[in-house]
């Protein structure tokens, strides 16, 4: 597995980068009804367009497995294919955004709490609540900051 920034976000990207989207969401936010996915999926390949900078994970066969989009220190967007999950590949973006993007924030669905752990263990904090996203969505969010001595 390697990890690429990129630069040129194709329309054929896009929408191998909105299967691995699709897959992660179903596979973690059950919180969510197949007809919110498909009406928040509407919006994935303009935020994917729009993200500062994109990183995306390839297999041995260069297809993407996952993706990370970080923003001026903050993770925007991490997805993993379904089937990737558990294989440490969302520790290696997170590491790489850490490490070399210098990401110290990020929100996270509070009803997704599969989520929520992990970016404690990678070392996160919750320091804020909402009682709804960005969009104005009944769905909590939990703004979280990076400290550097509890990371692994």
């Amino acid at each position: 597995m390697k990890i690429l920034e990129v630069q040129e976000r194709s329309p054929k990207l896009i929408n191998k980068l909105l299967k691995v989207w699709e897959s992660s969401v179903m596979a973690t936010h059950h919180f969510l009804s197949e007809a919110e996915i498909l009406k928040i999926k509407e919006y994935v390949p303009e935020a994917l367009s729009g993200v500062g900078r994109l990183f995306i994970a390839e297999d041995d066969e260069h297809l993407p497995v996952a993706f990370m989009g970080v923003e001026n220190g903050s993770l925007e967007m991490l997805f993993i294919k379904a089937e990737e999950r558990g294989n440490g590949i969302g520790k290696k973006l997170i590491q790489y955004g850490i490490l070399n993007l210098s990401v110290k924030r990020l929100a996270v669905n509070e009803q997704n709490p599969q989520a929520k752990g992990f970016y404690e263990h990678m070392g996160f904090r919750v320091y804020k609540r909402t009682d709804h996203d960005e969009q104005g969505n009944p769905y909590p969010l939990l703004y979280m900051e990076y400290h550097e001595a509890e990371g692994n």
